[in-house]
């Protein structure tokens, strides 16, 4: 284990009641959630809980652990989100997690994809709630930070709402506590993933429902979610929020938040001293090999519907400009922009 790592461990909070309430989180999202993003997003809200890309369990069993696992400690809270069926496999995992200083192990029990089903795991779970349970139980066995599970309302043309109740109810008994529900069913044949996170209606009375007849749970609530507007209304009948695309295509709604929901009036940054704030990290990863261009690609949203967006965003993915890996093209670009603004 890297010694960064050992010293990062040292810091996390033994007791995890110290920590954050996950009022709103960002949702793990596959080849975007990495830790280029992470370090980003931390510019931005310090408190919103932050979830890896889901990781599969023979992945982190038996591929290079540093790239998967690695932080730094701003990034916290954050959740590893793992991929997966096997009981002691995951419980392996989750103890690997739990080592490297992550604050909650998260279960995916929600993607829809035919290469994660193939894998048995991800949303066809839903299908075997009992075997979620075990795969919980055998985690919290072996660590004492929080297990949650990610889920979808229900599977293909299931649309009872009781359906729902009883996966979580199932699940509940082998002691998860913390349930987050995208509020769409996973049609398993016939939509792509994307067409999953658009075509099945959202069912928000469902979750609300399950907060109501479950209220000893935390519930939290995914899907469709675009404003902090949003996220007040849902907050009057859910625990949480999480929050997927739009904070990565739009991650500036996201300055509000730390006074909002987590009674952190710090000053909000701007956004070019959110990217001030970020360039010693990225001129330290370039320094180290890191191609320019796997950092710039998650920043290109900071400028969402201001003057100058386009000249942002197409500067920073010419991979021309990119070519001589320099991280002066995003103070370079920065400065010209706000020249722009300034003589308009």
């Amino acid at each position: 284990m890297p010694e960064a790592k050992i010293a990062n461990n040292s810091n996390t909070q033994a007791n995890t009641n110290t920590l954050p309430k996950r009022t709103l989180s960002i949702a793990p999202m596959l080849d975007w959630t990495d830790r280029f993003y992470r370090q980003f997003a931390r510019q931005i809200t310090r408190h919103t809980w932050l979830y890896t890309e889901m990781v599969t369990t023979g992945a982190l069993l038996h591929g290079n652990r540093d790239r998967f696992l690695r932080f730094d400690p701003c990034e916290q809270p954050i959740a590893l989100q793992l991929g997966g069926s096997d009981p002691a496999a995951l419980a392996q995992c989750a103890k690997i997690a739990e080592q490297w200083g992550y604050d909650e192990v998260n279960l995916n029990v929600g993607c829809p994809s035919e290469r994660v089903q193939e894998g048995s795991f991800g949303a066809c779970l839903m299908a075997e709630p009992q075997l979620v349970a075990d795969c919980v139980k055998a985690m919290r066995d072996v660590v004492s930070i929080p297990v949650t599970v990610k889920h979808r309302i229900g599977i293909d043309k299931v649309e009872e709402y009781d359906y729902l109740r009883n996966f979580v109810d199932v699940v509940a008994a082998a002691g998860c506590s913390t349930f987050i529900v995208h509020a769409r069913n996973a049609i398993l044949k016939g939509l792509s993933p994307k067409q999953n996170r658009e075509i099945p209606p959202l069912k928000y009375d469902y979750v609300y429902r399950l907060k109501q007849q479950r209220p000893e749970l935390e519930i939290i609530i995914n899907g469709g979610i675009t404003t902090l507007e949003q996220t007040d209304e849902h907050l009057r009948h859910v625990d949480g929020v999480m929050i997927g695309r739009e904070a990565y295509h739009n991650p500036y709604l996201l300055v509000e938040a730390d006074a909002r929901y987590y009674g952190d009036h710090h000053a909000q940054p701007s956004r070019a001293e959110i990217i001030e704030a970020l360039m010693p990290f990225v001129e330290q990863e370039v320094k180290d090999g890191v191609p320019l261009k796997i950092i710039t690609r998650h920043i290109l949203g900071l400028f969402q519907g201001m003057r100058g967006a386009r000249y942002w965003r197409r500067q920073l993915s010419d991979h021309v400009q990119l070519k001589p890996n320099d991280p002066q093209l995003i103070v370079q670009t920065l400065q010209q922009m706000l020249a722009q603004q300034d003589a308009e």
